[in-house]
């Protein structure tokens, strides 16, 4: 497993002592891989604006980004066609395409969305949280029929709240049978699985480095080319046109188009060294390893009499290393607060960015806190989680509930 960077992190405690930070947080952002900082370390002494510098620097930064490109291309398994545009997180990528939606587009997105693939559209059917799988392909597939014109499909690949996994697959392959297109959230997947694009038969994928393992501030949006290369310019400036005169020339390869600017180099450097450091993990040895904890993790929750873990298709249903639960008798934030204070441990508490869907989750408006947040806490395993970690969290959690 490649290193991660404040693995040896301390942190204080009531009572004045340091103790080792357990960091469970990851679903909110992931430390920095080791090979990511090297990366970006190996790339700064020759930093340059990147394209039409004639200089070596500037020739080299500018090899080392459209590497990057080509990099994350490979890692998501895309198409040779398909764009791949730097963007600062998933939010980004997914207001980015909303520019770029042809005239009358209709959106289908579920509620259980996080608010970046909830928000951005236009002109939007919301689905109810759908009780089972096959529920989410058959109302995909009544709404996109009742739809004229164009359409697009909005779905997670992995939910931020449960870490349960959605079938994408099933969902592309409803989308296009309705003349649909289909953009897949896997910020919270690309972690924790391999994603195939092309094999999968998605049209857009959208995800963040900061959530792997690449904290750097860059993001992407990878898919078809045709909508990206006719939308408006997300970014109106240097770099997206061709020539400036009485009428502006935009370029039509949408990459340059949506780039606008000088971009984050580093960051699109660090996001490409975390997809190779990845894939020369292996798969099989990252997915084995953060099954076992999350199964250790989940075991020990349901072992406390009083801690409920949210699910919205069950206990069984496969998943990634998230976990959201909740503490009777305690907020959210008061979890969270006697866990980081008391025992050194970060979660993270609230509603995670997903307001219709942990409501949901709930079964009640205020979420059963007198202070109405309807929120609850979330724990999120990844590379550098020890079982130290884990049980640390289990215990404190007996302790809580025991006062």
């Amino acid at each position: 497993m490649p290193a991660v960077l404040g693995a040896d992190l301390e942190v204080p405690v009531k009572g004045g002592r340091l103790v080792g930070y357990a960091n469970l947080d990851y679903a909110a952002s992931a430390p920095c891989l080791e090979p990511v900082s090297a990366a970006v370390t190996a790339a700064l002494p020759a930093y340059s604006s990147v394209h039409r510098g004639a200089g070596y620097a500037s020739q080299l930064t500018t090899a080392r980004y459209e590497q990057a490109r080509h990099t994350v291309r490979a890692f998501v398994g895309a198409r040779p066609d398909d764009a791949v545009i730097f963007t600062r997180n998933t939010t980004d990528a997914t207001n980015l395409l909303a520019g770029c939606l042809p005239a009358g587009t209709t959106t289908v997105v579920f509620d259980t969305e996080h608010h970046a693939s909830l928000l951005p559209w236009k002109n939007s059917v919301r689905l109810a949280p759908p009780a089972f799988p096959g529920e989410a392909v058959r109302a995909a597939d009544e709404a996109l029929a009742a739809i004229d014109g164009p359409k697009l499909l909005v779905v997670t690949a992995a939910s931020n709240v449960t870490g349960e996994l959605w079938p994408i697959a099933a969902l592309a392959h409803i989308a296009h049978r309705h003349g649909a297109r289909i953009l897949v959230d896997a910020a919270q997947l690309v972690p924790h699985r391999p994603l195939n694009l092309t094999a999968l038969g998605l049209d857009y994928v959208a995800f963040s480095g900061h959530k792997l393992y690449a904290p750097f501030g860059a993001g992407v949006l990878v898919g078809r080319r045709d909508w990206l290369a006719e939308g408006e310019p997300y970014l109106k400036g240097g770099g997206a046109v061709r020539s400036v005169g009485d009428d502006t020339e935009w370029h039509d390869d949408p990459e340059p188009r949506h780039e606008a600017g000088t971009p984050n180099v580093l960051g699109a450097i660090a996001l490409a060294a975390a997809c190779d450091a990845l894939t020369a993990t292996g798969w099989t040895a990252l997915v084995r390893e953060e099954e076992r904890l999350i199964a250790r993790l989940r075991s020990g929750l349901a072992s406390i009499e009083g801690v409920r873990e949210l699910s919205l298709w069950g206990d069984e249903h496969p998943r990634v290393g998230i976990v959201s639960f909740t503490v009777d008798g305690y907020s959210a934030r008061e979890v969270a607060e006697a866990l980081s204070s008391e025992y050194g441990i970060g979660v993270r508490d609230g509603k995670f960015c997903a307001h219709p869907f942990v409501r949901h989750l709930l079964g009640r408006s205020d979420g059963g806190c007198e202070d109405g947040t309807a929120s609850a806490v979330r724990a999120s395993i990844g590379i550098g989680t020890t079982e130290e970690h884990v049980d640390r969290l289990v215990e404190a959690l007996r302790e809580l509930v025991a006062r």
